[in-house]
């Protein structure tokens, strides 16, 4: 019987490609922030994109919640990262964005890495994590928002990626809380689950990285940090402790698709263009024109 975490997987990646588009469209037209400021995501709802952006991507975490309950963490994080691709394609065609030859190419090598790994994927249920598991999950809370608080001080593409890979370290822990809480017994297990709370609260702390990590600049360099930052923790907590299973045999496959993908998503942190790069060089020629105008005798 094939499991339907295949289907909510599929499903996934287009959710979070069309989340990541509208959350981006939405960010470059808010005021850069150069604080941790928690006020963004007020400021960011109140585009309509955003808001859009933000179904999108909740669907898409509820999509990737009911994967983790059969497939293992290590696909599915890293399938996260396809969505790049459905991203990719819809700016191409919807907004005008010219990627560079090397990032159309690396985007062919990921998509060749995450089928390496469904190829490679066991699905299997969840172990359950004990008091230590949530303990770590607690302190990795406070380090990420301690070193988010700091970050936030860097620019452009030097911040677009600090900030993503501590978003991708938070939607990390909170898909090693969601793999184990998706196999609760009943809804009453599942809301007293101390999980549930650091799988939130992980979740808004990323959601606000990635919110700051989009204004300075390259969508692609943003998101592919996170994702590269998020994949490697939850595969290997996974594998160690959460009963994350490979078909007898394939070991090198699964090697080699997550490796793949890890250097695909490194290199789009690289090579990637800010596609939002002409409406700030725009808007700053117009302020130049107006402050000349301005000092120009009568």
């Amino acid at each position: 019987m094939v499991s339907s975490g295949w289907c909510f997987l599929a499903a996934m990646i287009v959710a979070y490609g069309v989340a990541n588009l509208l959350q981006s469209v939405a960010a470059a037209r808010t005021t850069v922030h150069h604080t941790f400021d928690p006020g963004l995501l007020l400021r960011l709802a109140s585009h309509r994109t955003y808001l859009l952006g933000l179904a999108c991507q909740v669907a898409g975490f509820v999509l990737a919640f009911l994967a983790r309950r059969d497939l293992p963490l290590f696909l599915v994080q890293a399938s996260v990262a396809a969505g790049l691709g459905v991203t990719a394609v819809l700016g191409v065609v919807g907004l005008k964005w010219r990627l560079p030859k090397a990032e159309v190419a690396l985007l062919g090598l990921l998509f060749g890495g995450v089928t390496a790994l469904v190829l490679a994927a066991r699905p299997a249920p969840s172990r359950q994590l004990g008091a230590a598991g949530l303990i770590a999950l607690t302190v990795a809370l406070g380090v990420i928002a301690v070193v988010g608080f700091f970050a936030v001080r860097l620019h452009g593409a030097t911040g677009s990626v600090a900030l993503g890979s501590l978003a991708g370290m938070a939607f990390s822990a909170a898909a090693v809380a969601a793999r184990p809480l998706a196999s609760a017994s009943s809804l009453e297990v599942f809301v007293q689950d101390p999980l549930l709370y650091l799988l939130i609260a992980h979740s808004l702390v990323g959601q606000l990285l990635l919110g700051l990590a989009m204004q300075r600049g390259s969508t692609t360099a943003a998101v592919a940090a996170m994702d590269a930052a998020g994949a490697v923790p939850a595969a290997i907590v996974g594998l160690l402790l959460l009963n994350d299973k490979i078909w007898p045999g394939r070991e090198w496959l699964a090697a080699a698709g997550f490796l793949i993908t890890l250097i695909a998503v490194i290199g789009l942190t690289r090579y990637a263009e800010p596609q939002h790069h002409h409406t700030v060089t725009r808007s700053r020629e117009r302020a130049m024109i107006g402050a000349r105008s301005a000092h120009r005798p009568g």
